[in-house]
């Protein structure tokens, strides 16, 4: 009996993860990615955050946790198990402190409220013990005016401490490339761009994957992973996307320390945004969206390489140290001991539409996403890198039947 064949679209956390499952159910995999090698992409130029729900803080429901909790709760198990190493030591090691900016578009008394709500889903989640730490009795705590006046700026008017954690992308991304080099039956065409998708005779049965190059692929299922990418070729499929959706692209800063920095991890929200993440006290990521933020449309894609030409790195990099370094004192001595600084950037996809700075908007939401089918055919909009592993691993079981 002839083993299917599934060609599985993008080699980001979701796709590489989603060809590394059905390999192991014994599928063979054809992975294409228009990058030289998988995980070079947005899945390794972003903070890591493994959330539970409190950034979207401005969600006048508790809709968005309820659809992040399932997955990310598991990532640490589901991570483990994709790349056979244990995460020790490239996770942050502490609670994430969340500084409520004064032009926020939530005031302290709401977000006061929605982190307890969201508190308690955490805490009552029969998986909340199987979190990066456990959270099955973590509680919210807000920050007393001493403790807020010691690591913020006069901007930030309210803080609060909240158990989420991140992890070192850079390090996932190796790994699972790694991973994905080691699985037998899975073939990568790294270098190669998908330009179009469509069945041979039904949507039932096998289909074409058209690639830029002429060197087209057949396969009996079809996972579009695609990020930036996904909805044109959804388009050519058949899958019409459902609007409104929002691409964006930000550029952060990646830095590596001569010696530790004592930084904790810090988010402020949820109008002007920015955050630090302190992985290892050397290795940290810094990111202030006003200034990261140098595209978005609605279109189908978002035509930005993956580093736009013409960025001036060292002037971004001060940039953000003034902005973020207003609120949060602590970046200037990361940037002032800097022994690495690497700009680099990502791709965002939101069903939604507005800015973060405009309390209406509904992208302070991020509850519709998952896998629209049409046949063999899957879509999948992978929503936040933290419920990627999971969601690969129920897609993957449902294919391989």
């Amino acid at each position: 009996m002839t083993r299917r064949r599934v060609a599985v679209l993008g080699a980001g956390i979701m796709g590489s993860a989603t060809a590394i499952e059905l390999a192991r159910r014994g599928l063979d995999v054809t992975l294409i990615d228009r990058e030289p090698a998988p995980m070079s992409a947005t899945s390794r130029w972003n903070e890591g955050k493994i959330h539970l729900g409190f950034l979207y803080g401005a969600d006048p429901t508790t809709a968005t946790a309820e659809h992040i909790l399932p997955g990310s709760l598991v990532f640490g198990d589901r991570a483990r198990e994709l790349i056979g190493a244990e995460l020790d030591g490239h996770v942050t090691r502490e609670d994430d402190l969340y500084l409520l900016h004064r032009d926020s578009v939530v005031d302290a008394d709401t977000m006061r409220r929605k982190f307890e709500a969201i508190g308690a889903l955490v805490r009552r989640h029969p998986d909340a013990a199987r979190y990066l730490v456990d959270v099955s009795d973590a509680r919210v705590a807000e920050l007393a005016p001493d403790e807020l006046s010691a690591i913020a700026g006069d901007d930030v008017v309210a803080g609060f401490r909240v158990p989420e954690r991140s992890v070192d992308t850079r390090w996932f991304a190796d790994r699972l490339a790694a991973s994905v080099a080691d699985e037998p039956r899975v073939t990568l065409r790294a270098g190669t761009t998908v330009v179009g998708a469509e069945p041979l005779r039904s949507v039932d049965g096998a289909w074409r994957i058209r690639t830029a190059d002429g060197d087209d692929e057949v396969a009996d299922v079809v996972v579009n992973a695609l990020w930036n990418g996904r909805l044109p070729i959804d388009v050519t499929a058949g899958v019409d996307p459902e609007p409104p959706w929002t691409h964006r692209f930000r550029l952060c800063v990646f830095v590596r320390t001569r010696t530790p920095q004592r930084v904790a991890s810090a988010l402020v929200a949820v109008g002007p945004f920015g955050d630090v993440k302190n992985y290892t006290d050397r290795d940290f990521y810094l990111s202030w969206y006003p200034e990261g933020l140098v595209a978005e449309g609605g279109e189908l894609e978002l035509d930005v390489p993956a580093l736009p030409t013409g960025v001036d790195a060292e002037a971004f990099v001060e940039r953000v140290r003034s902005a973020l370094g207003r609120l949060i004192p602590g970046i200037g001595s990361i940037l002032d001991d800097a022994e690495e600084t690497l700009v680099h950037g990502g791709f965002v996809f939101a069903q939604g539409r507005g800015a973060l700075d405009d309390p209406r908007s509904d992208l302070h939401r991020r509850d519709r996403f998952g896998v629209r089918r049409l046949g063999t055919y899957h879509s999948v909009d992978t929503g936040k890198y933290s419920t990627a592993p999971w969601s690969a691993r129920i897609l993957a079981e449902g294919i391989a039947g």
